[in-house]
Order: structure tokens, then sequence, then C-alpha cells
């Protein structure tokens, strides 16, 4: 199941990123381009760590 990420289109321009999560990976797409790329679960646990610790804040 996809789900759309709470922040997405914040400048109106339509764009969106949607994941879907199970036991072993991440699916992560732009709903503009529905290509998908698959994460590994560690992986996607360090991305998420990191945007909570603010690491991509300008």
């Amino acid at each position: 199941m996809w789900r759309k990420s709470s922040r997405s289109n914040n400048g109106g321009d339509g764009s969106c990123v949607e994941i879907a999560l199970n036991g072993s990976a991440a699916r992560v797409r732009d709903t503009k381009n529905r290509a998908n790329s698959e994460v590994a679960a560690p992986e996607w646990a360090a991305f998420i760590n990191a945007v909570k610790r603010g690491d991509f804040e300008n």
C-alpha cells in the first residue's frame, strides 16, 4: 500500500513522494514519475534517522 508523505506538495506544484513498506524493504516513488526504487530496511532506517536529526536542513 502506497502512502503519500504529509510534507509533499508544500510548493503547490504537484510534487509528491510516496512510500510502501514491508518487513525487509521500503519502496519509494515520485508521483510524477511512477518508477520506484527499493531500499533495504537498514538503509531506510538510517535515512529516517538522518531526517529526524535534521541532517538535510538548509
